[in-house]
């Protein structure tokens, strides 16, 4: 089943089913046709997100277990809305000692029954038939002497404990200790005892340099499972198929993609999975496009969760034009003269020899394996530079007889590799040849599987966690799934990705804020007008004082920060310092200039969040808030314009619109975890009830619950309505989509912060501004006029 609209909910321990459930009557009378969750299989206790599952054939009891997800499902289903499961085949949660598996296979190591689904390397040099489990905060051998590593006998068994972590003994080191007291073991015994296990404990520190197993980017406590193996899959979908099979579920959003081995394998074999339960499922997987990037159009699947839109309405809401001025501030401010494209290379460089040595060095010797005749350091510089020039997350060659060919990023990468490393153009060209092989080669398909599981994580980590931080060029073109070298995106341009979407993906989600996100959907909106007006944004910063001790850069990303959260229509008091605060500690941290997250240096970083703390709150920061208060009233009205006319888009496009919870109202929202706030449904129910409500908040739901009603009467003619362009210039973008005899026109003002556009245009037939419920007559319009009450208008009619 195509849902027609979604709304995503974040459940976990404070906001479960039950409170779900008492969203029906508000989410129905908004217009959505399906609940899209946040993971709901048992995850680690306390989690806020559900990404670290624990066990895939429960439902999180935290959350409410089977029967409250009945409930809220039977709830939501008397109000006509469905549910769309947000699935985690890639990993999951490890270490302490609530993920069975993972205990089985410490305890048994290669004979557990799960020593297929973690993906291990068993042969890894020093750790032969042993898994390195490193999460001990210092030396192991000193921990045992200290007694924080103990032996402790549990009603599960003997193990040996660190914290809350729990590692299980052998079965034969079970028997033998029998009933005996931990206490009469001596230490050379326990150590004894810890050299024969299946395990090696080890500092965490250890972990990026020696860990044998695949893990969920380089987050040490989750692990990669091996979901493309037959018995992974079942065990891990088991619970998803039950309840697609009740029809509880109408469909899924598959989590981290490009982690699997084969995505098309996989699309293709859940489809057809779920399809053999009697109805065709929604199918949506999470993958981040480059920007010459298309998704493979033979993956069986409904298209992607919307950052490639979430990028494309963005960069049509920025103006070329300022771009050499902002070059010229970043450049003042910035520190560094760099480009996006050196700060993307030298963090790959960084990520996949710093975080991922072991992972590297894993895939080399699978490389190493096939007879290419290349000494190995040149084999693993080569595999390092194509890594390093690759300009999305993997190519989807498999090795296999019916490989697709390397795609044409690969390729790319493989050229500039060899030209800016002539040294390494024969190994280069040795493993291209590879990619391209199609010999069902049980060598080659492991190797070019481990590359394409490295360098997925590795541009990840790179541009998503550190580059981003890094170019503060223009932050509202920094995230997800963004290119900041792109900073505006043409009307042509749009136009033909909204073609091709119309044509491949007419089901793809479109989205505008997700719980990834790096900035609120409308913080970006407002950012943008920065590319519109970047002398007065010049003269602002000019005038704001960079304090001693901080480096400019990060002065000049803080500043644009405030700009993009600060609230409309209140004073800013601690709620909003400390949310910055925030905010300063992981953007240092994640940048990993000043300070990182294995190395801080909460020095700086508290500097930095006293200096924000300044700006926000103190009394002799008054000036920058009243000088900030009118750049913000100068920018304020292009700001939300900005805002309604990308949220008229994304339902009107072609597409099926997600609403992230809350952003019905403003979405001035920070990086995780601040964009997992509570949401105050009481207020956007009484909103929705009351139409009179002027605020900017409740107008931008109005627009909303006014799309989704004509929607919901006419859905035919947003999921099959062609796509036609209308020329508008660059100062509007606008377009028709017709099915049968039923209409839509949109138009939309771009680049608001300047005169409003003139000119006119025809409407070719009687409609309604869905927006506004005026009446309009076929023929000449002034733009003029058709922009006098809202930045956007949706012209409709019917045909009976």
């Amino acid at each position: 089943m195509i849902p027609r609209a979604t709304y995503r909910l974040q459940f976990h321990k404070d906001f479960n089913f039950a409170q779900g459930a008492a969203l029906a009557d508000y989410l129905a009378a908004l217009g959505v046709s399906h609940v899209y969750t946040s993971p709901i299989l048992t995850a680690r206790a306390g989690s806020l997100h559900g990404y670290d599952v624990v066990d895939h054939s429960r439902i999180n009891p935290e959350l409410g277990g089977e029967k409250g997800f009945r409930t809220m499902a039977a709830a939501f289903r008397a109000h006509g809305l469905g549910i769309i499961l947000d699935i985690v085949p890639n990993h999951m949660a490890v270490g302490k000692a609530d993920n069975p598996w993972w205990q089985d296979l410490l305890a048994n190591g290669r004979a557990s029954s799960y020593a297929g689904t973690f993906d291990i390397d068993w042969d890894a040099p020093g750790l032969e038939g042993r898994v390195l489990v490193p999460f001990l905060d210092g030396d192991p051998q000193k921990l045992l002497a200290k007694g924080d590593l103990k032996l402790t006998r549990e009603d599960t068994g003997w193990a040996f404990a660190y914290f809350d972590h729990r590692f299980p003994l052998r079965p034969e080191d079970q028997q033998q200790l029998g009933p005996r007291d931990p206490r009469d073991i001596s230490l050379d015994s326990l150590r004894a005892l810890l050299e024969r296990q299946h395990f090696v404990p080890a500092d965490w520190r250890e972990a990026d340099a020696r860990i044998n197993w695949r893990r969920f980017f380089d987050i040490t406590e989750l692990a990669a499972i091996r979901v493309g193996e037959p018995v992974v899959f079942e065990a891990v979908h088991a619970k998803v198929f039950a309840l697609y099979a009740e029809e509880l579920i109408d469909g899924v959003r598959v989590d981290h993609i490009d982690g699997l081995a084969d995505p098309r394998a996989y699309c293709h074999i859940l489809r057809a999975r779920l399809g053999a339960l009697g109805r065709e499922p929604y199918l949506v997987v999470e993958k981040i496009l480059a920007e010459d990037e298309k998704l493979p159009s033979d993956w069986a699947c409904d298209g992607t969760t919307g950052y490639d839109f979430m990028n494309e309405v963005s960069a049509l809401q920025h103006a070329e034009t300022g771009v050499e001025t902002l070059d010229r501030l970043w450049r003042q401010y910035g520190g560094r003269d760099r480009d996006f494209e050196t700060e993307e290379a030298e963090a790959r460089r960084e990520i996949v020899t710093a975080r991922f040595a072991a992972q590297l060095a894993a895939t080399v010797r699978a490389f190493a394996r096939i007879p290419l005749h290349i000494p190995s350091p040149e084999l693993q510089q080569a595999i390092i530079e194509l890594i390093v020039n690759l300009r999305c997350y993997r190519d989807y060659t498999t090795g296999a007889h019916d490989s697709p060919p390397p795609g044409p990023l690969f390729l790319a990468a493989v050229k500039r590799a060899s030209a800016r490393m002539p040294q390494l153009a024969g190994a280069i060209a040795a493993l291209a040849g590879l990619f391209a092989s199609h010999s069902d080669d049980r060598m080659v398909m492991d190797a070019l599987r481990r590359f394409h599981q490295l360098s997925a994580p590795v541009a990840a980590k790179a541009v998503e966690d550190t580059a981003l931080y890094r170019f503060g060029r223009l932050l509202s073109r920094n995230d997800v799934g963004f290119d900041p070298r792109v900073v505006a995106m043409p009307a042509a341009t749009f136009h033909g990705r909204m073609q091709e979407r119309a044509q491949a993906f007419p089901a793809a989600m479109l989205a505008t804020a997700t719980h990834d996100h790096k900035r609120g959907e409308d913080s970006r909106a407002r950012l943008a007008v920065l590319s519109e007006a970047p002398v007065q944004w010049q003269a602002f910063v000019a005038e704001t004082e960079m304090p001693a001790g901080l480096h400019t850069a990060d002065v000049y990303q803080l500043l644009q920060t405030l700009v993009g959260v600060w609230p409309i229509g209140e004073m800013p008091g601690e709620a909003l310092a400390a949310r910055v605060g925030g905010w300063c500690e992981k953007f240092l941290r994640e940048a990993k200039l000043r300070s990182s997250w294995q190395n801080p240096d909460t020095d700086y970083e508290k500097k930095l969040q006293d200096h924000a703390h300044h700006l926000i709150l103190s009394p002799k920061a008054g000036p920058f808030r009243r000088r900030l208060g009118v750049f913000l009233a100068e920018i304020g009205p292009a700001a939300q314009a900005n805002a309604l006319v990308q949220t008229v888009l994304r339902y009107t496009v072609p597409g099926m619109p997600d609403l992230y919870q809350g952003c019905e109202f403003i979405d001035l929202s920070l990086v995780d975890p601040d964009n997992r706030r509570p949401v105050d449904f009481t207020a956007r129910a009484a909103a929705l009830r009351h139409a009179a409500d002027p605020s900017f908040a409740a107008r931008k739901q109005r627009i909303i619950a006014a799309l989704l009603k004509a929607r919901q009467a006419n859905p035919d003619l947003w999921r099959l309505g062609d796509y036609r362009p209308l020329e508008m210039g660059e100062a509007a973008i606008g377009f028709m989509r017709r099915h049968d005899h039923s209409r839509l026109t949109a138009i939309a003002r771009r680049h608001l912060f300047g005169d409003a556009p003139e000119g006119s245009f025809v409407l070719e037939y009687d409609g309604m501004d869905l927006l506004t419920g005026t009446p309009l007559a076929s023929g000449v319009i002034a733009l003029s006029v058709l922009f006098q009450t809202n930045p956007a208008v949706v012209i409709y009619a019917r045909a009976d």
